[in-house]
């Protein structure tokens, strides 16, 4: 869709310094820290869609992407008590505990033309990277082709101290094992001191930015994640943003950014009122708009639920993720609308085409498979 600049830049029509800003997003240019809390604070909704639009689709045409992937989630047992989380066992009641020969089961009853298999879960006490590596030699050995895309910074940083390597040691290690890439889990709000209120017993967030930054080092690509909506400001969110875009100028090795929306439901943070989903069609716009050198932005849809995931399409989104399995119990135990989070292809391209999109089944690193 072609946007003329004078529908965004006309300033009858919006602030002089919002006009300012869509006309250097208009011409590729990159906003500043203090440009993006001006887009949060100030900007109409419409009209950030419309501006995030026109990145979106300038960067990926009019392709909405999918994958054929399947969730493992390994345990719920968790060292850590995060109170954002209804995950764990501290807050759930219940715990669970997969064996090697569990996951490989799940991986065996998927559907033959899955592409991925996505692992991330709670960081157990007793398992360190050689435990987990040797459950990605085992896939592998399962399933060549299979893409493994595991483990969030937050278990590797725990994991690798428990073998007693460095962080390139350890992602060495588990490059070797199979490991093909990481997820963006774990990230949070990068800010320390919104970090202590929600998670302050877990790794920091300059872990994360250090773990990712090795793994790309080490030719490892990654997600990336912020979890909003809870007792962060704007500011602290074009903080984050700020320090991903950073690293990705540095080591050009993030595929995709995730927004995930922070739930309610049986954690100590429930006092805190959910956003409304015009502010996640805000943060998608936002998202797309600041992070430039970012090619993908994602709407997990387990998350925001199908119909919230195939509008945000029009906001920024080029990416759904996935088929998913109905494994993931992350955001149903939050309180998630979708309570049995599966879509076969055909029900992803059907929402996609309904969205005015063209649905790309693509692989882990975004290569396109089938439109």
């Amino acid at each position: 869709m072609e946007i003329s600049c004078n529908s965004l830049t006309d300033e009858n029509l919006v602030l002089p310094e919002l006009a300012t800003i869509a006309r250097k997003v208009l011409d590729a240019g990159r906003i500043t820290p203090e440009e993006g809390i001006l887009l949060y604070s100030r900007g109409a909704t419409a009209w950030l869609g419309a501006l995030a639009n026109h990145v979106r689709e300038r960067l990926n045409g009019n392709y909405a992407y999918y994958n054929r992937n399947i969730h493992i989630e390994p345990t719920n047992i968790c060292v850590y008590n995060c109170t954002f989380c209804s995950y764990n066992q501290h807050q759930s009641g219940s715990s669970w505990e997969l064996t090697p020969d569990d996951m490989l089961k799940t991986i065996d009853a998927a559907d033959d033309n899955i592409t991925e298999v996505h692992i991330v879960g709670g960081v157990h006490p007793d398992h360190d990277l050689h435990y987990y590596g040797d459950l990605i030699r085992k896939i592998k050995q399962h399933r060549p082709g299979l893409h493994i895309k595991a483990f969030t910074a937050i278990e590797l940083d725990y994991m690798i101290r428990q073998a007693g390597m460095t962080l390139y040691e350890g992602l060495a290690a588990l490059k070797e094992y199979g490991l093909d890439s990481l997820p963006g889990g774990g990230a949070e709000i990068f800010d320390e001191t919104v970090r202590e209120i929600i998670c302050g017993t877990k790794s920091s967030g300059k872990m994360w930015l250090e773990i990712h930054r090795a793994a790309h080092l080490l030719g490892i690509p990654s997600n990336a994640t912020i979890l909003y909506g809870h007792v962060e400001t704007f500011a602290h969110r074009v903080g984050h943003l700020e320090r991903l875009r950073l690293l990705q100028d540095e080591t050009h090795g993030f595929n995709a950014f995730i927004p995930l929306k922070f739930k309610n439901k049986n954690n100590s943070l429930s006092w805190v009122k959910e956003v409304p989903v015009v502010e996640d069609l805000r943060n998608y716009s936002i998202s797309r708009i600041y992070l430039d050198n970012f090619p993908h932005i994602k709407a997990y849809w387990p998350m925001i639920g199908k119909q919230v995931a195939a509008l945000s399409l029009a906001f920024g989104v080029d990416d759904l993720d996935g088929t998913i399995n109905d494994s993931t119990r992350i955001y149903s135990m939050a309180g998630a609308e979708d309570r049995s989070p599966v879509m076969a292809s055909s029900d992803i391209e059907e929402l996609i085409l309904e969205a005015g999109r063209i649905p790309a089944e693509r692989d882990s690193l975004y290569n396109i498979l089938h439109i």
